[in-house]
């Protein structure tokens, strides 16, 4: 019987599709579009449709329940294969048992490269596809992968030595440059970790995971554990490194998960007491292994070299002065190499100078004043010679009548940003040409134009 023949089916299209006045092919068009949107269907039923043509990259399941094989089979795969940054792979739900087919459609195409210029082979897709209710078996290796990096940790308890192996620390290149030499170590712990996890993510989804006798309960609870553990040193590691944490699509399926899945089991009771009036003091340096105090410190080191590339950016005379006095804080700590408190003390006091933004050569009665501060380093830049006292004075109101300036450019032209830069040179060119001259004086004024650039969007 022809299921458009029922009733039901007929009352359904007259009050769907007929009362819009839509034919078939303009709602089936219009359905077919509505599936590429964010707020439209979220499942397609179809009879010999949309096996070519369609490409719809947020397809992410296909149902199969027809016998397909070749080219047809190839064909079906291809609706779900394609890339999207929210979803990792497609799933092949099969009722017919024809995925058995698969590796024969596919062999049947590997001659296509001889027989085709620039064509196809079959080589290039080994391991494109795996079987979801086999695919937990990889657990245990990459379970193995991710404890690899820790080989090394002698109690397995202290979270302090886990993160100790992923420190940043600096080593000299042979071209005098320093570098982080654990750097690729941490890139490879990401990268095991989000492997682990999503392998996981999968096995959890999967019914012949949990019908597996090989995975015992216990197991099944040590990976959940392990996998909260690592993420969570991972962050931890990040932080260390001042890298970015950007949560990709896949990172954020497995942090659910771990909210999913691990809870808690008990309360314990504390061994001993807290000593209430002690918490939160900070640790003192002076009771800290070696190993510690000198990971701290380059810890310190690899702030210093974020905040001064990055934070100093807008102000050019600060990144100079503070790089300069990095470079010479490196060397001077290499001489206390076997005193790793007095180099962590000579970095500390470094970061708190740096966090004060005590820039030296930058008077002191500048000192709230972060964008005047700035165009007085300009001026210092582009003369490029001692300033006595009497050039200090005339450089402090010059810079401060530059910060009125730009606040200035700033307002009148909120709605129409690409004119502050035109506005912020007319203002300041005949100032600054009687000063310095014309070349000197456009060399400050674009040094300003930098440093609005990227302060704009701090000024208030």
């Amino acid at each position: 019987m022809d299921e458009d023949k029922l009733p039901e089916v007929q009352k359904w299209w007259k009050q769907t599709v007929l009362v819009h006045g839509l034919d078939a092919e303009t709602y089936e068009r219009q359905v077919v579009s509505d599936f590429g949107t964010d707020d439209g269907p979220d499942l397609l039923i179809v009879v010999d449709k949309l096996l070519t043509g369609f490409d719809e990259p947020r397809n992410t399941v296909l149902y199969i329940d027809k016998p397909l094989k070749g080219h047809n089979l190839i064909q079906a795969v291809a609706r779900v294969n394609r890339l999207h940054d929210d979803k990792r792979y497609g799933v092949l739900v099969d009722y017919r048992g024809i995925l058995k087919e698969l590796d024969t459609a596919i062999r049947a195409y590997q001659d296509l490269e001889t027989r085709t210029q620039g064509g196809f082979d079959v080589a290039d897709i080994e391991g494109l596809y795996r079987n979801v209710d086999t695919e937990y078996k990889r657990l245990p290796g990459l379970h193995d992968r991710m404890w690899s990096f820790f080989k090394g940790v002698a109690n397995k308890l202290d979270r302090e030595q886990f993160r100790q192996v992923l420190t940043p620390r600096f080593v000299k290149a042979p071209d005098g440059e320093e570098y982080d030499e654990r750097q690729k170590l941490r890139d490879d712990f990401y990268a095991a970790v989000t492997a682990f996890g999503l392998c996981l993510q999968t096995a959890l989804s999967s019914r012949s995971f949990f019908e597996d006798k090989s995975f015992s309960e216990a197991q099944i609870a040590r990976y959940k554990a392990d996998l909260r553990f690592f993420t969570e040193l991972r962050m931890t590691a990040r932080r260390d490194a001042m890298e970015v944490v950007d949560y990709s699509a896949y990172e954020e399926q497995i942090r659910k998960q771990v909210d999913k899945q691990v809870i808690g089991k008990e309360v314990r009771e504390p061994e001993g007491v807290y000593l209430v009036h002690q918490l939160g003091q900070a640790e003192n340096p002076k009771d800290w292994s070696e190993e510690k105090t000198r990971n701290e410190t380059d810890l310190i080191r690899t702030r210093l070299r974020k905040t001064i590339e990055q934070e100093l950016a807008e102000d050019p005379y600060a990144q100079k002065v503070f790089g300069e006095l990095l470079r010479q804080a490196i060397a001077e700590a290499e001489a206390m190499f076997d005193h790793p408190l007095k180099q962590y003390a000579l970095f500390k006091g470094f970061e708190e100078q740096l966090a004060a933004r005590q820039t030296p050569g930058v008077p002191d009665v500048l000192g709230d004043e972060p964008h005047a501060k700035a165009y007085y380093g300009a001026l210092k830049l582009t003369v490029d010679d001692d300033v006595d006292a009497e050039r200090e004075a005339v450089f402090v109101a010059e810079a401060r009548a530059i910060d009125a300036c730009v606040r200035t450019a700033v307002a009148e032209n909120s709605l129409n940003p690409q004119s502050i830069e035109a506005a912020i040179r007319k203002a300041l060119l005949p100032r600054l040409f009687g000063l310095l001259g014309l070349d000197a004086a456009k060399a400050v004024i674009d040094q300003v134009v930098h440093i609005t650039r990227l302060g704009l969007g701090r000024f208030e």
